[in-house]
């Protein structure tokens, strides 16, 4: 019964963030004014004014640079700041279901984008890597699907993997318990700088010191002329992806605060 609840919960979390992010978020209340112009013209005007003003704002570089810039981390990891962690952590960021060529299910690009920093590390430093992701909709584990990536596309063999988690919270608290099993007490984490702040806070709560290692800037951040990496002056799809990715470590941040 436990079991079924916690499940609950998990699908209920991912419809409600669906109802709260873009594309969905803002077209919801131009619908609710559409829906009461006839009886209510003057507030059916109103919502569907702020849902058009809303979808403007999520693909304007300006607007979607300021909701960055509030969800990214700014900086790269240091020279030398790699000195004092005993493992490397790389967070999984989805699959691509449909990938004949490799025979089937993959990591997708974003994973992509943490392995090939993960591994890059790994060879820098010789500190063995844990990979960490689950399968929330069943199948195989995308830990597992990182190892396979991990070892044919980039030479490093994970020494652990974590194949549990449903989310950060648990790619933390499930990490955890195999590097602290092993002595591990500190590491780098790998992630997207957007999603930094968020997994930095949970891999402490669950009791690990943090170097953040970040990658895969969408704003300005990260040191070394990386202010040409902020958005162009022109909305588009990497504009409106930032905003939602934005959008989504901001709620998500919040959420975990208010359930910690």
């Amino acid at each position: 019964m436990e079991l079924e609840l916690t499940s609950l919960l998990f699908w209920l979390k991912k419809a409600l963030a669906v109802a709260a992010l873009p594309p969905l978020m803002p077209l919801l209340p131009i619908v609710a004014g559409l829906l009461l112009l006839e009886r209510r013209p003057r507030l059916g005007r109103c919502f569907a004014w702020t849902g058009v003003v809303l979808s403007l704002a999520l693909v304007t570089p300006a607007s979607v640079n300021w909701l960055v810039a509030r969800a990214e981390y700014p900086h790269a990891l240091a020279p030398g700041a790699a000195q004092d962690a005993e493992a490397i952590v790389v967070l999984g960021a989805g699959r691509r279901k449909h990938a004949p060529e490799f025979g089937g299910d993959t990591v997708n690009r974003l994973a992509l984008e943490r392995l090939r920093y993960a591994a890059r590390l790994a060879r820098e430093t010789g500190l063995p890597v844990l990979a960490s992701g689950g399968a929330p909709q069943g199948g195989v584990p995308e830990a597992v699907l990182m190892q396979r990536s991990l070892r044919e596309d980039f030479g490093i063999s994970p020494r652990w993997l974590e194949s549990a988690s449903r989310d950060t919270r648990e790619n933390a608290r499930f990490s955890a318990t195999h590097l602290q099993a092993a002595g591990v007490r500190s590491i780098l984490l790998v992630t997207h700088a957007m999603h930094m702040e968020r997994a930095r806070a949970e891999f402490e709560a669950a009791g690990l010191r943090v170097t953040p290692a970040p990658t895969a800037w969408l704003g300005g951040g990260g040191g070394n002329g990386a202010e040409e990496q902020g958005l162009q002056f022109i909305p588009g799809q990497n504009t409106a992806y930032a905003a939602w990715f934005a959008l989504h470590e901001l709620l998500g941040q919040l959420a975990y605060r208010l359930s910690r």
